[in-house]
């Protein structure tokens, strides 16, 4: 007896520590550096992941979860639909754009490569599958399955445990030349989902890669500013492959990225009477990037002094979409202006609740109360703080949802409602939630109503 007494003792022991490190785990899983989903490819850097470290831009919120591009698992059968390839199923529309110029690409040769995962949460695995486009694929055409070879070119089947949270294969990559796709799938053991990311790389055939950056974009000057703008000239780059863009730097920071034919840009949206330094830097298909060019250092006018004249008010101003118990959307036609519309103004009542850039004609209001009646005033001002006639909408809340509210460890079917932060959310896919996949931290697996 007493050695049953021990044995049990001993368990329990056992049970509890095992206990504290499952939660332990759980933990690290749950919040590895405040991230809710579960992996991308690193290395060769995917479209995602390039979002993430800044080569690629205007990628949306992608930038912050490059590990959460998940959608039914099954490729080709089943998985994302065409033209959402990229995006798994459009969660993240940005990454389906697609044009032989629009992402950065990484070089590679064929033969054996290495495809490495970083992983955020190491599901259970079934497989990892790697396909590549076709010789003659479109690159200026959305990404179908039609784009791909669709028996993968490296297949390796998992015994449904789970793998490291820095995961490898090594695959033998098939012959290509210029621009091409790879589709990387990583296919859980536990869900019916499964992980898809795209990369971008450039293949140069027979020859070397090309790791030759263009030559430094030359005599970059300033041809002219306004109180808001500065606009810009440069001389082209050479390369010696192929100059295909320009990127357009404020102090470190990108502006915009413009075609190999563009040698002129106006950089707008400053502030007046203050001092701006802008560079020039050319890229080329391979993704190389040259040095910055010289660069030129700017002051914007004074406000004008005998600018008097104000902007016309924002026109068209309404409720965008149904309204939450919590938020509403207002959306407004530009404001004119005789120099420029610098921002505009939006007031709750009396209240100012925010400016926005001359160039930005929406905005969300958040924080209000359920089933209130709401009146909004949005101005237009310009750069001499002319202030327009006022712009105004009513607009009511919605009633506080009476769904159930989201709760972790829950098994939800597609279609499920559930409210969370006073808003509603519809299940996108089936899942079991965690502590982290709150709603608004995985817009891949609820979608806000």
């Amino acid at each position: 007896m007493s050695t049953i007494r021990v044995s049990n003792l001993s368990m329990s022991k056992f049970l509890a520590y095992g206990s504290i490190l499952l939660i332990a785990a759980i933990c690290l899983i749950v919040f590895p550096g405040n991230s809710s989903a579960h992996g991308y490819v690193e290395g060769p850097a995917s479209r995602a992941a390039l979002c993430k470290s800044g080569q690629n831009t205007n990628c949306g919120p992608i930038v912050y979860e490059p590990q959460s591009l998940e959608a039914p698992k099954g490729f080709p059968a089943a998985g994302p639909a065409d033209g959402k390839i990229a995006s798994a199923n459009g969660a993240y529309p940005e990454l389906d754009e697609q044009s032989a110029t629009r992402w950065s690409k990484v070089n590679i040769s064929a033969g054996t490569n290495t495809f490495t995962w970083k992983l955020t949460a190491n599901h259970a695995t079934t497989s990892w599958k790697y396909y590549i486009t076709k010789a003659n694929w479109n690159p200026n055409a959305v990404l179908t399955r039609d784009s791909f070879d669709l028996t993968p070119f490296c297949s390796v089947n998992y015994p449904g445990t789970q793998p490291p949270f820095s995961y490898s294969d090594t695959c033998n990559v098939p012959a290509r030349s210029g621009y091409q796709v790879i589709l990387a799938v990583w296919e859980i053991a536990d869900t019916p989902n499964a992980f898809y990311n795209v990369i971008d790389v450039n293949f140069s055939g027979s020859n070397p890669v090309d790791t030759q950056a263009p030559s430094a974009p030359a005599a970059l000057s300033s041809t002219g500013q306004t109180s808001t703008s500065v606009s810009l000239a440069w001389n082209a780059s050479t390369d010696n492959v192929g100059v295909t863009g320009y990127q357009v730097f404020n102090g470190s920071s990108l502006v915009t990225t413009v075609s190999s034919s563009t040698l002129t840009y106006s950089v707008s949206g400053l502030t007046a009477n203050t001092a701006y330094s802008f560079s020039v830097k050319a890229i080329d298909a391979a993704g190389n990037v040259s040095n910055a060019s010289n660069s030129v250092s700017v002051t914007t006018s004074a406000p004008v002094g005998n600018d008097t004249q104000a902007p016309t008010a924002p026109s068209g101003l309404h409720v965008m979409g149904t309204p939450t118990s919590s938020s509403m959307q207002l959306m407004w036609n530009a404001s004119t202006d005789n120099v420029g519309v610098t921002g505009y103004r939006i007031y709750n009542g009396t209240t100012l609740v925010t400016s926005v850039s001359g160039s930005t004609t929406d905005y969300t209001v958040t924080g209000l109360s359920a089933s209130t009646a709401y009146t909004f005033n949005v101005y237009a001002f310009d750069a001499a703080n002319n202030q327009s006639t006022v712009s105004t909408v009513n607009g009511r809340t919605a009633t506080a949802p009476t769904n159930p509210a989201w709760a972790a460890n829950t098994a939800y079917t597609a279609g499920t409602l559930v409210s969370y932060n006073g808003s509603v959310y519809e299940c996108r896919q089936p899942h079991t939630s965690l502590i982290g996949w709150e709603p608004t931290n995985v817009p891949s697996l609820w979608l806000l109503k």
